[in-house]
């Protein structure tokens, strides 16, 4: 019996333990803002519910319009560099993206309580736009300062004041990085939560108590904000009751200075990075406001020229054998996170055809999110003891393997189990398990290439580099969404749609959602298993 206890317990030592034994409360500050991001989630049920039934907005455009929300995280990086150059004031920043954040949540709210008021200034369609773009700029600003700080959280010496080993520095610093991507999805988990409990018998409720319900939980999200400035005030005290504890011990105020604030090189200002995203800023609203044909390709080619110049840039402080590693690690993760999604289509047919309704969408959402908590920890040692590339090649084939419960739903594979299983193996329950096993798998990927950021970049330019890093593979999301767009267009699913009198003025029509699911399944094993296979055998071969 000792002998299988023994091994279980080794593991869970491993994984658990280890893992709590490498805490440091320095760690809470940038972890409390990444968990402000993940709870945001609370509103994404009552999104897709409020767009459904309230606005008159078809799959291909909203697709589209996950481009626009997707740019501006690819301006992390002059504003990475922003914050290297401010980083005395940089809790200013966290201030402006919880106003941006909170405006962002009171515009649905207010169209929920007072519409007529609303739309007597602008269309419902059009604050809907307004929203969900302020939106991941107020997180795109606290995202970067919380990306610098989770370096800045790890210690550079003990508490006697001796430097911390190599090891030791390396271990904290994947274990800080590892915390950050567990908290973010635990903000995810709590928000599904919340949503199972507040959309219990919603589907029963007549609309007008499902428009309250849906204003109740963005008057809920405006939390949010203040959650993330909690960790603000987090490392404020924590600096206070440092330099008391020091002061008690004896140092003097030049000894605690260095105590408090890790070996940092001066900024010198790279007027590139700001030249950039000006001309980011002035492509994108030329595109749009000049009302162009194809102003998403048009702003996405430019952004991308723009980006890989910086990149060039950035990359001119490392060594030879670092900028070689970092491009082929960055194109590998680029292609694994560009592959295009099912769309709007697919949740509408769930919705429609399935009778998956707000609390059972919501029960998936927490599902996914409980299990990826649980993955990230169980599979830590699969991301420390492998390289990207063989990571990647796992999820690759993992997730195509794991569309085709999908694609099964929409042919009917649940009316061909359900009775076969005396009603256990119904749409529900195959769409439960689909989501138990795929959960982990999204966020292992980013977690060894920020450690290598936190552990190499120059200690001036942390906040540049992760910046880098995320303006590259996030404009893979915006490419991501160009290709939805693509295959919605080509693939055309619409739903029912009713104007305010009942009548129907768009037939759903779901035909060719089946050959969508595949074409999607498909390309998510052909585009990350080719980039891979080309760059592991260049000069770029990714080691790390």
């Amino acid at each position: 019996m000792s002998r299988i206890k023994n091994p279980i317990f080794r593991w869970f030592d491993q994984i658990v333990l280890d893992l709590l034994r490498q805490w440091r409360w320095s760690f809470l500050p940038p972890l409390l803002i990444y968990f402000a991001y993940g709870v945001q989630g609370v509103t994404s049920v009552a999104s897709t519910f409020f767009v459904k039934e309230y606005l008159d907005l078809e799959a291909a455009f909203l697709a589209g319009l996950a481009f626009w929300v997707g740019l501006p995280w690819a301006l992390k990086m002059p504003l990475g560099h922003f914050v290297d150059l401010i980083w005395r004031w940089k809790y200013l920043m966290i201030l402006l993206g919880a106003a941006l954040m909170a405006v962002s949540y009171g515009i649905i709210f207010s169209l929920l309580v007072m519409p007529d008021n609303m739309t007597k200034i602008m269309s419902a369609n059009a604050w809907y736009v307004t929203s969900v773009i302020l939106a991941p700029c107020g997180f795109v600003l606290q995202d970067i300062v919380a990306d610098a700080m989770s370096v800045e959280a790890v210690p550079h010496l003990t508490p006697e004041g001796s430097a911390y080993s190599a090891s030791e520095t390396r271990i904290m610093h994947t274990t800080m990085q590892t915390l950050g991507r567990i908290t973010l999805i635990g903000g995810f988990s709590a928000a599904a939560a919340m949503n199972v409990w507040l959309f219990e018998g919603a589907e029963a409720l007549p609309q007008v108590e499902k428009g309250a319900l849906y204003a109740q939980i963005y008057l809920l999200a405006l939390a949010v904000p203040l959650l993330s400035l909690s960790g603000v005030a987090a490392a404020l005290l924590q600096r206070s009751w440092t330099r008391s504890r020091l002061r008690r011990q004896g140092l003097g105020a030049g000894e605690i200075h260095a105590r408090l604030n890790p070996p940092r090189d001066p900024v010198a200002v790279n007027w590139w990075f700001f030249i950039g995203g000006g001309a980011f800023v002035a492509l994108s609203l030329g595109a749009g406001l000049g009302d162009l044909p194809q102003a998403q390709e048009l702003v996405f080619v430019g952004s991308m020229g723009i980006v890989i110049f910086l990149i060039r840039q950035l990359i001119q402080s490392l060594s030879p054998a670092q900028a070689r590693a970092l491009i082929g690690t960055a194109i590998i993760i680029f292609a694994y996170r560009a592959t295009p999604l099912n769309g709007a289509a697919a949740t509408w047919f769930e919705i429609d055809r399935l009778g998956f309704d707000q609390q059972f969408l919501s029960v998936l959402s927490l599902i996914s999110s409980l299990l990826t908590l649980a993955g990230m920890v169980v599979l830590r040692p699969l991301i420390a003891n492998n390289t990207i590339a063989w990571i990647i090649i796992f999820l690759a084939l993992t997730e195509a393997l794991l569309s085709l419960p999908n694609i099964g739903l929409y042919y009917g594979l649940h009316e061909w189990s359900a009775p076969l299983t005396g009603g256990l193996v119904d749409a529900r329950f195959i769409a439960l398990v689909d989501t138990a096993v795929e959960s982990p798998l999204g966020q292992i990927a980013m977690i060894p290439m920020l450690a290598w950021i936190a552990r190499n970049a120059p200690s001036n330019l942390k906040a540049t580099f992760f910046a880098v890093m995320a303006s590259f593979t996030n404009l893979a999301l915006s490419a991501s969404s160009l290709g939805t767009k693509y295959l919605n267009q080509v693939f055309v699913v619409t739903r029912e749609v009713q104007d305010p009198t009942g009548e129907i003025t768009t037939q759903a029509n779901y035909e060719a959602l089946g050959i969508l699911l595949i074409t999607v399944a498909v390309l998510k094993l052909v585009i990350p298993l080719t980039t891979v296979a080309l760059i592991q055998l260049s000069p770029l071969r990714s080691h790390d």
